[in-house]
């Protein structure tokens, strides 16, 4: 779905509404924004540069931070454990001590909005066919060369568009859109933690739910305190060696499998990506050790989509991956006894679909990122009545 980016919030909210939400440039809704989309799985779109908005995004005091001699604090949000001076920021760019306090500069500061099939995200089994209301802030706390939003994921708050849109106006959006979810996408929600928290805290007012499009490279207290607040969260796990993590991301394994798990045993619906890169994570052995370790440590349901590359950003001397590769990875996960697994990026492909493990019987059906047709009964195979683990309703 696109949309002209002055005019979705004037009809979003009605034109006094979204002229108190977002007053900027001389009473227009200049900072309204419905970024382009671009073609990836989960895109963002950067909105044209501008600094009208900038008295309206006051800073606010982060959490998870521990003050240091001189001036100095330690960021406790991330395992960079950033360690800042002061005037100086952390790795992400997006938070800044002040005189020895450590402060958020993106929270209500959204450099992306959009309205998204949930399948987009991916979440194949989560409210199948609903729209998600998704924003995000500018910055990151890695650098993946082959980055689909890098346009606001590797750049400060400051050099990017935004438009003020606090908690209370992004559920009122999705509201008024009919969105029953809001996601936290396109960059990665760790850095802006506090918008995101105070955000998902109003969906028990709202009855909007909250979910997490992530990299996992969080620290775990964080992770904990945003849980009871969340219903699904989507985690790209970017390969099962630390060697490509060190080469490719900047992060550390270790530390999303810890997420991974610790989600898992919170009872949220969790969903895993994996970016197929050609020659750097596609081999049959590191495939079929992620998917064992899947299966023993979090169980055959939960889904697994792995997803095609397309050369972008700072990795774009590799071809597509391979049809051959992706189809490869695929049945080397089924045949580890994955019950659900997906493949991305590759529009008509039968594993866009979901299938009953016990009978095959095709039970929803997907093109793309659109939903053909759901012919689930209450959850469960209309064929055998096996149950099939989601959020369907």
């Amino acid at each position: 779905m696109t949309y002209e980016r002055r005019e979705f919030l004037r009809t979003a909210l009605g034109c006094a509404g979204s002229c108190a939400l977002v007053a900027g440039l001389g009473g227009v809704a200049s900072s309204a924004l419905l970024a382009r989309s671009a073609s990836a799985d989960d895109d963002a779109g950067a909105a044209p540069t501008s600094n009208a908005d900038e008295t309206r995004f006051a800073a606010q005091e982060a959490r998870y931070y521990k003050k240091l001699s001189g001036k100095r604090i330690e960021c406790q949000l991330c395992p960079n454990k950033c360690r800042v001076a002061d005037l100086e920021r952390g790795t992400c760019g997006v938070r800044e001590n002040r005189g020895g306090i450590y402060y958020t500069l993106v929270h209500s500061r959204a450099a992306a909005a959009h309205l998204d099939p949930i399948e987009k995200k991916p979440f194949f089994h989560f409210l199948p066919g609903t729209q998600a209301f998704s924003i995000a802030t500018a910055g990151c706390n890695m650098e993946c060369k082959f980055c689909q939003n890098w346009e606001i994921s590797q750049f400060r708050p400051e050099q990017v568009s935004a438009t003020y849109l606090p908690p209370g106006a992004v559920h009122e959006l999705a509201k008024r859109h009919g969105a029953p979810s809001i996601a936290y996408t396109y960059s990665e929600p760790t850095i802006y933690h506090e918008y995101m928290l105070d955000t998902a805290k109003l969906g028990a007012e709202t009855g909007v739910r909250s979910v997490v499009v992530s990299a996992g490279f969080t620290e775990e207290q964080p992770l904990r305190d945003l849980l009871p607040f969340v219903d699904a969260v989507k985690i790209d796990l970017k390969s099962f060696r630390q060697e490509f993590y060190d080469q490719i991301c900047r992060g550390e394994l270790k530390v999303v499998q810890r997420t991974i798990e610790i989600i898992r045993k919170a009872g949220k619906w969790l969903e895993l990506v994996v970016l197929v890169v050609p020659t750097r994570n596609d081999s049959v052995a590191e495939v079929r050790a992620m998917a064992r370790w899947v299966k023993e440590t979090l169980g055959p349901d939960v889904p697994l989509h792995f997803s095609r590359f397309h050369p972008t950003y700072r990795l774009r001397d590799l071809p597509p991956t391979p049809v051959a590769i992706m189809q490869r990875a695929y049945e080397t996960a089924r045949a580890e006894g994955l019950r659900y697994v997906y493949i991305g990026n590759m529009p008509g492909h039968p594993a866009e679909s979901t299938f009953c493990w016990r009978c095959a019987e095709r039970v929803v059906e997907r093109a793309g990122n659109s939903l053909v047709a759901n012919h689930l009964r209450a959850g469960h195979c209309p064929k055998c009545n096996e149950r099939i683990p989601g959020v369907w309703s």
